[in-house]
């Protein structure tokens, strides 16, 4: 007998087990989803402030980069 075979797995338990950890791994992939784009996009905003303002723009264009890759980094864990 497999451990899929026991009864814990059979019936209403069983489905409930499929049904949450089906949505626990959607959820996750969309946190990581999200949390790469909004990283794309904070880097991206970042490094268009600071190649608009130059060297007096670079400070806000790098703590927006750092922000970008908080997110993204936080949403990957």
């Amino acid at each position: 007998m497999s451990p899929l075979d026991s009864n814990e797995n059979k019936g209403a338990t069983g489905a409930a087990k499929f049904v949450t950890s089906t949505i626990g791994n959607t959820i996750g992939g969309l946190g990581a989803t999200v949390g790469g784009v909004v990283g794309a996009g904070g880097r991206g905003l970042g490094q268009t402030v600071t190649g608009a303002t130059g060297s007096a723009g670079k400070p806000v264009g790098d703590a927006l980069e750092s922000l970008g890759n908080g997110v993204e980094n936080g949403a990957k864990s």
